[in-house]
Order: C-alpha cells, then structure tokens, then sequence
C-alpha cells in the first residue's frame, strides 16, 4: 500500500479529531486566577504553524498576538481585534494579564521566547523540536521544572489514538522483548547549501532583525522566510530536526526510553551551512530495568532500513518499525501492522490501557485552569528534544559520539561542543 502522508494532511485532521493520552492531576501550582472562565493567551507567531496552534486555542481568551511579519499577520489581527498586536515578544512578556504564551517561532527563538515566559511565570505551550540545540532544550526542561509551570510541546499526533494502541502492544509484551527499532521519514525534505550571493530589498511589514533574533546576522533572502529556513543550521535542524520529535515519540514512549549512550550518523559530505538530502543516524540505549538495551536506527531522504529494502516490510512512505522477539509491528501516524514472526500466530491484542485523550491543545489549557499534567510536557519533551538534535551533532561532528547526558557532554569528541550549545548574537542571551 502506497503512504503518502504528509505533515499538513495531520495537522488538517488532528484539529477535528482530538483523542489521545491524558493523565489528570490536580495541582495548585497550575491553578489559574480565580473566578476567571478563560485562560488569557499570547501567541507568538500567527501565521502556518502559528495558525493552526491559534485555531486550537481560540475558544480561549486571546489578548495578545504577535508576529515579525505585519503582512502575515493581518488576518489573526482580523480575527481577534481585542488583542493586542506586538511585532517583539518580549514586552508580552511583561504584561499580568497574560496566563499563558503559545510559542509558534522558527526553532533558533524557541528556547528566547519560551524561557522569557516561563522566567515571567506563564504557562507555555512550544512547537517542537522544543529548541534547536541540545543545551537549550536542557535549560527549557530544567526552567520549567523550577518555575512549576503546565507545559507542551506540539506533538500533536501523541494525542491520536493509533500511537496509544501502539504502546498497548509494545508495552504488554504482545511482540516480545524489543532490542531494534527503525524509523523513517520519506515525504519531507529540508536541504540548503551554500548561501543565496544577491540581496533582495527586505519587503514591507518584515522585521527581519527581530526574525534573526539570536542567529548570526545574514542579508536578507525569501530562501531563509517564510518556512524555508529549517534547512539552514543557524535557524532549524533540517528533516530529523522537523520530523524527529513526531516518529521518534513513539518508541521512546512504548520502551521509555530515556538518554542514548552512543550515537552515530551518516550522510553526504557536511555543509556548514545547510541541512543534508539524506541522513541515517545510530541511536544506543541501555537497558531500563526488565526492558533489554536498544539501538534505534533513524533514515530520512530515499534511505530505508533493510527489512523495507528486501520486501519484508511494507514501503510506507514514514513509520516505525518494532522487532520483537515475537513478531513485528509496524506503525504510522494513522494505522498499525502486526507482521509475520516466529511466534506470531500467539500474538494477543492487549485490551486498551491508556485512556483518549481530550486533545492536544486541550489538554494544556485544562491543566493549565485547573491543574495537572499534559502528555508532552517539557520534562517528557525536553529529553526527547536532546535525543533527536543528538543525531545532527553526531552528523556535524563526523565521530560516533560517546554521550554522557548527566555531564550533557560527547566525552570522546570535544569539537561536538560547538553544535550542542549556542553562541547568542545581536546582544540576546539565555
């Protein structure tokens, strides 16, 4: 069966579908203000992605938008005519009345705006990967954990319902212990090389120096904005860095995955500047009590594991694949496949376990107004976030990486410093 998924496809159909993975808690860290009905948000980044997150947050009160392109943001502003309009997000920061920032930024102001938010007491809502360096999203995870505030990354397909049918399996031992797992990406391509040599004037109702933000200054191109700019490392992290944190969330949730130990990538020859056609990256993972240690393999471009490659498994175009010692399952956003093994014919369904969701969005504003603890929280999103930037790293550095998480430190290749932490420019700092 030929898959052709894509991510706007998802995004079209998790705004109506809604069911997933919750765990309520009550909490009077996350309480909201008493006597107020709705949640007061700041959205930081109003058009695409940004769109679709303040579409799912509208029901809310929405007081405060924000975008550096005016001219992106002129239907939002139609929209919501009460909040009030910021080309900078940082003196949102400063408002009281604001309970809560959903933050819809390229990933290279991930980590400014979110810490702002965070450090100003508001409850936040991030578009994944959550940063795009392995030491922001270390400090975001550890500031949201300082801070006691109701946190989520936008991995919205965590709250769809054929990932939790997924883990059942997995996690009920219905496939068998797990020591491989394979994960690929074929429908998305973020490549750039060297930069554009013409400087187009910067268009009208653009801020382009607050679009660069922390990132080394560079002319102005349309091959950088709008959405361009995933495939250029000064700004996002290419393929894995876009997809990574959607495919790679399912097994890290069905074998609790936590820190690799080592990880190894290969690709074409690296650029300094753009994000490769192709990637295939190592990942090493102890073992987590009873549960064996783990090598998960991510491909991206035209690479597939072997299994796909001699017929054995369906070609989807993206998906996991668990091998078990019992038998295979092979999963996509949508659906599931239990596939032909040794012991297959005992393989038993396990009755579900892990209760819908009331959706992705939903769950942060009603942890939020009421307390507990949404699914892709930042302690939960914040490893994830490093797990998968680890891979570029390894990739840019050219060595396989022996990886010490506690130290947050590649002990064996000192020249990985420069790609796991970031150098701020034009006066932003952490």
């Amino acid at each position: 069966m030929s898959h052709q998924h894509t991510r706007r496809a998802f995004l079209r159909q998790s705004a109506t579908a809604g069911v997933g993975f919750w765990i309520a808690g009550r909490s009077a860290l996350a309480q909201a203000p008493a006597g107020k009905d709705k949640l007061r948000i700041a959205v930081i980044g109003v058009a695409g992605q940004g769109e679709y997150n303040l579409n799912n947050v509208a029901g809310e009160a929405i007081v405060a938008l924000c975008d550096v392109d005016e001219k992106l943001a002129v239907e939002a502003r139609k929209r919501f005519p009460q909040a009030r309009f910021y080309t900078d997000f940082r003196p949102v920061m400063d408002r009281k009345d604001i309970d809560a920032v959903v933050v819809a930024t390229p990933d290279h102001t991930h980590a400014t705006a979110t810490l702002a938010a965070l450090r100003a007491g508001k409850h936040v809502y991030c578009e994944k990967p959550l940063a795009r360096t392995v030491y922001e999203a270390r400090l975001v995870a550890e500031t949201a954990e300082k801070t006691k505030r109701v946190t989520q990354m936008g991995t919205q397909i965590h709250a769809h319902a054929n990932y939790r049918r997924v883990v059942e399996i997995v996690k009920a031992g219905a496939i068998g212990p797990v020591r491989e797992v394979h994960v690929w990406v074929g429908d998305h391509s973020w490549v750039a090389a060297d930069r554009p040599k013409d400087t187009p004037p910067i268009p009208e109702g653009l801020h382009y120096d607050l679009w660069l933000g922390p990132a080394p200054y560079r002319p102005y191109h349309p091959a950088y904005l709008p959405q361009r700019w995933r495939g250029w490392w000064d700004f996002g992290g290419g393929t894995l860095g876009d997809m990574g944190c959607h495919y790679i969330d399912l097994p890290k949730w069905a074998l609790d995955l936590g820190h690799p130990t080592t990880i190894e990538a290969e690709g074409p020859p690296v650029h300094p500047e753009g994000t490769p056609a192709w990637l295939i990256v190592r990942y090493e993972f102890p073992a987590r009590g009873p549960l064996p240690p783990v090598r998960l393999t991510w491909y991206h471009g035209d690479k597939r594991p072997p299994q796909v490659k001699d017929g054995r498994v369906p070609g989807w175009g993206s998906a996991v694949l668990f091998v078990g010692e019992k038998c295979s399952l092979l999963a996509d956003y949508n659906r599931h496949l239990v596939l032909l093994g040794p012991d297959a014919k005992d393989f038993k369904r396990p009755d579900p376990f892990i209760a819908d969701s009331i959706g992705h969005h939903r769950e942060w504003i009603e942890a939020c107004r009421n307390g507990g603890t949404p699914t892709c929280h930042f302690g939960y999103a914040g490893p994830l976030t490093e797990m998968v930037l680890l891979g570029n790293v390894a990739y840019r550095a050219g060595r396989k990486l022996e990886w010490d998480a506690r130290a947050l430190k590649a002990t064996n290749t000192p020249e990985a410093e420069a790609f796991i932490r970031p150098v701020y420019q034009n006066g932003w700092t952490l």
